[in-house]
C-alpha cells in the first residue's frame, strides 16, 4: 500500500504539539524495543535478513499486516469510501483478494525453495549471475518507487496533521523519518524491523477498531443507519454512494482503467519484494502459510473497519467538509477522529499514521539492501566466494544507509507533487515482472534463464514506458477549482497511452515474453534441478529448517 501526497495545511482542531509528542513517544518506545532485540546477534546474514527464521506464523502474520497496511489504508481508503462509497471500497476488496494469490500460489512454495530473496528462487535451477542481477534490478526498482512514495507522503502527512506548511519544515520531517528508518535497520536488522511492524499493526488496527465501535455506538450499532445518514449527508448524489459506478462508471475507459488497476493490486501483492522476504522469517513452510492466513484475517478485519469509518465520515463530517479540508479525501479519517474524540483522539490517529510510514519504509529498506548485498555483491560480483562470512552483512548495512539517504533526498524532491504514479508503478512492476517469473519458475519445467530475463526486463521496461507516456505523467485537463492538472508534469502533454494503470497490458505481455523467451531459446533446463525444485517446493524435503540464533 502507498501513502498519497496530501494538500498543504493542517486539519482544523489539530494540536501539532500533542501530535508530535505522541509520535515522539512511539519512536522512543520502538527504538527501545529495537535496541533490546538487537542484543541477539545480527552479524550473520540469516539474522540480519530474516531474523534467523525465528518468528512464529502468528507473529509474522501480524508483521506482514504491519508491512502491508500503510497510511493510505487508513487515510486514503476511508476517504475514498466517504466520497465514492461502493467504488472506494473496491480498493479494499482488491488489496484483500490479493492475499489469496499469495497464500495459494506463492507463500509455501517460496519458503521451501528460497533463502533470503526472490533471486534465490530463480537461481535454484537457472544460471546464477544473470537471473540474480535481473531479480535484484526488479527488486530495487519496486522498492525505490514504493519508498519514494512513502517518503514524499510523509511531507504531505506533516502538512495535514502537524500544520507544517513550509517546504523546509516538511523536508526536515522527511529527513527525520529517513534517519529513524536507517536506525531501525542498522540496529535491529530484520528482527528489530519486524517488532516495529508488529507494534505498528497492533496500534493501527486497534485505533481503527476503536473508532469503528465509536461510530457504530452513536447509531445504536446499526450499520444501516450509518449508511442512511451518509446518503442523507451526500445530498443529491448521496444515493450513488450505495451503488457501483460513482467514481469509475463515467465511461468505458474509466472502467477499463479500474480493471487494469484491480489486476495490478490483486497480482502485484504476491510479487512485492518486501512481502516475499517476510516468508523467510519463519522456520518452516507451514509457518509461512500460517502467517499469510493470519495476515488475511487481520487485513480483512481492518478493511471492514475502513468501510464503517468511510461511511461514518460521510455521515458525521459530510462530503463537502471533507472535500474542502486540507488533503481532501485523505482528511476524512482525521476529521472523523476529531468529530468523535476531539484533539486527543486526533493526536493518537496522527501518531498512528506516522507510525505506518516508519514501519513500511524500514521493511522496504532492509529488502532493498538485502537484494543488493546478497544477489548483486555476494553472488554476481564476488561469485559466491566471500573471504569474510560477515562481509555480506557489512555491505547490506552500508547499502541501507545509501538507500536511506537517497530516499530522503528523493522524498524531498518529490514532496508536494502528484506521485501516485510511483505506487501504481510499484504494483504494476511487481505484477508484471516479478510474479510471472516466480510462477513460471515454480510451475513450468521448461522455463529457463532466457525466459526469466525476458519476463523480468521486459515486464519492467514495458511498465515504465506505459506509465511515462500515460496521463498520470502528462496530459490531464486543468482542474477549474485548483487551476492545476492532476498529472505530475504541468503544461505539457506527450501521453499516448490512455490508461493511468498499465497492468491490463503489461501483465499479460510479461507472461507472453516469459513464454517466448523460453521457447525461442535453445537452452535446456537442468532436469535434475527441475525435479529437485519441484519436490522441494511442494514437500519441503531437503530444506534446512531455520532456527533462531
Amino acid at each position: 500500500m502507498n501513502t498519497t501526497v496530501l494538500a498543504q495545511g493542517g486539519v482544523e482542531g489539530s494540536d501539532p504539539i500533542l501530535n508530535i509528542t505522541i509520535f515522539g513517544l512511539f519512536v522512543v518506545f520502538t527504538l527501545g524495543i529495537v535496541i533490546y532485540v538487537s542484543r541477539r546477534a545480527t552479524s550473520s546474514a540469516s539474522d540480519f535478513y530474516t531474523a534467523g527464521g525465528g518468528f512464529s506464523g502468528p507473529q509474522n502474520g501480524v508483521a506482514i499486516s504491519g508491512d502491508y497496511l500503510s497510511a493510505a489504508s487508513f487515510l486514503g481508503i476511508a476517504g475514498a469510501i466517504a466520497l465514492n462509497g461502493y467504488d472506494g471500497f473496491l480498493y479494499s476488496i482488491g488489496f484483500l483478494v490479493a492475499w489469496l494469490v499469495a497464500l495459494l500460489l506463492v507463500a509455501e512454495l517460496l519458503r521451501n525453495t528460497g533463502k533470503y530473496t526472490m533471486g534465490d528462487v530463480l537461481a535454484f535451477r537457472m544460471r546464477q549471475r544473470p537471473v540474480r542481477a535481473a531479480a535484484a534490478t526488479s527488486t530495487l526498482a519496486v522498492s525505490f518507487f514504493y519508498l519514494l512514495a512513502q517518503m514524499a507522503g510523509a511531507g504531505g502527512l506533516v502538512a495535514l496533521l502537524l500544520n507544517v506548511t513550509d517546504g523546509f519544515g516538511q523536508s526536515i520531517v522527511i529527513a527525520i523519518v529517513g534517519a529513524v528508518m536507517i536506525a531501525y535497520v542498522l540496529i535491529g536488522g530484520m528482527r528489530g524491523t519486524t517488532w516495529v511492524q508488529i507494534i505498528k499493526a497492533v496500534l493501527l488496527i486497534a485505533g481503527a477498531g476503536i473508532m469503528t465501535i465509536w461510530v457504530l455506538a452513536l447509531y445504536g450499532f446499526n450499520f444501516s443507519a450509518v449508511l442512511a445518514d451518509a446518503v442523507r449527508a451526500g445530498g443529491e448524489t448521496g444515493e450513488a454512494l450505495l451503488n457501483p459506478g460513482k467514481q469509475y462508471g463515467k465511461s468505458a475507459l474509466t472502467q477499463i482503467d479500474f480493471l487494469s488497476l484491480g489486476l495490478a493490486l490483486v497480482l502485484g501483492t504476491a510479487g512485492l519484494p518486501h512481502i516475499l522476504m517476510r516468508f523467510y522469517t519463519v522456520p518452516t513452510a507451514k509457518e509461512a502459510r500460517r502467517s499469510v492466513v493470519w495476515a488475511i484475517w487481520l487485513i480483512g478485519l481492518f478493511y471492514v473497519f475502513t468501510l464503517v469509518l468511510g461511511y461514518g465520515a460521510g455521515a458525521l463530517v459530510g462530503p463537502e467538509a471533507i472535500r474542502a479540508a486540507p488533503g481532501g479525501a485523505n482528511s476524512a479519517a482525521p476529521l472523523l477522529a476529531y468529530e468523535l474524540g476531539g484533539t486527543v483522539l486526533l493526536g493518537i490517529i496522527a501518531a498512528v499514521a506516522f507510525a505506518t510510514i516508519l514501519a513500511v519504509v524500514a521493511g522496504l529498506t532492509i529488502t532493498a539492501s538485502a537484494s543488493f548485498a546478497h544477489d548483486i555483491y555476494a553472488n554476481v560480483i564476488k561469485k559466491g566466494e566471500l573471504s569474510d562470512p560477515n562481509e555480506e552483512v557489512k555491505v547490506a548495512r552500508i547499502t541501507a544507509v545509501v538507500i536511506g539517504v537517497v530516499a530522503i533526498f528523493g522524498g524531498i524532491l518529490a514532496n508536494g507533487q502528484n506521485i501516485a504514479f510511483l505506487v501504481a508503478l510499484a504494483f504494476a512492476v511487481a505484477a508484471s515482472a516479478n510474479l510471472p517469473t516466480i510462477l513460471y519458475s515454480l510451475f513450468w519445467k521448461r522455463f529457463n534463464t532466457s525466459g526469466a530475463l525476458w519476463s523480468i526486463y521486459g515486464g519492467l521496461g514495458v511498465t515504465v514506458i506505459l506509465i511515462v507516456f500515460s496521463p498520470v505523467v502528462s496530459g490531464k485537463p486543468v482542474d477549474a477549482v485548483t487551476g492545476k492538472s492532476a498529472s505530475m508534469l504541468q503544461g505539457v502533454d506527450f501521453h499516448w497511452f490512455p490508461l493511468d494503470n498499465p497492468g491490463i497490458v503489461s501483465i499479460p505481455l510479461s507472461f507472453l515474453l516469459g513464454y517466448l523467451g523460453t521457447v525461442l531459446s535453445k537452452e535446456k533446463p537442468n532436469a535434475d534441478k527441475v525435479s529437485e525444485m519441484a519436490v522441494r517446493s511442494l514437500t519441503g524435503v531437503g530444506v534446512e529448517k531455520s532456527v533462531a540464533h
